[in-house]
């Protein structure tokens, strides 16, 4: 067996992911939209998004499925993925490995731009120690790079460099 360097490490995520869930926010202080299908445009990420068109770093927001679970238990309460605030739930794959990556959801192509921390807000959203309950749960944020729809079920996946 040869011996991999951390590099190799880092770039080879041999296990695809799958879409959980799609949200978009319309509007500031607006409640997110459940979707089943959305499509995406390069620099400016989901259509129908408040932050779509803000050609920064947070064209969309990423959340791990498997981390809710631990944010419920910090939490010892239960809520809905709304909450969060995230556009895309994914599940199968680790997030945190992908944020400086090229990445595909689906046809969709993405590049890990780096975490979506948590903000002041969850601790009103979600109650008391909602905000310490995301730190390092809260998923990456990524750009838009080719253009495509979203669906519920799409594979995610790193892309080779």
């Amino acid at each position: 067996m040869t011996q991999q360097t951390l590099f190799d490490l880092r770039t080879t995520l041999p296990r695809s992911g799958q879409l959980q869930w799609i949200g978009v926010r319309p509007g500031r202080d607006v409640a997110m939209r459940e979707l089943t299908v959305v499509d995406t445009l390069p620099g400016s990420g989901l259509v129908g998004d408040r932050y779509s068109g803000s050609r920064g770093i947070r064209e969309v927001t990423l959340i791990q499925h498997e981390h809710l679970a631990v944010i419920a238990a910090l939490l010892d309460r239960t809520f809905t993925v709304m909450a969060l605030r995230r556009n895309l739930v994914v599940r199968g794959i680790n997030l945190l490995a992908l944020q400086q990556l090229p990445f595909r959801i689906g046809a969709v192509r993405f590049e890990g731009t780096g975490p979506c921390h948590p903000c002041s807000k969850m601790e009103r959203v979600l109650g008391e120690g909602g905000y310490n309950a995301m730190r390092g749960h809260g998923g990456i944020t990524a750009r838009v790079v080719a253009a495509g729809q979203l669906h519920l079920g799409d594979e995610v996946c790193s892309i080779s460099a």
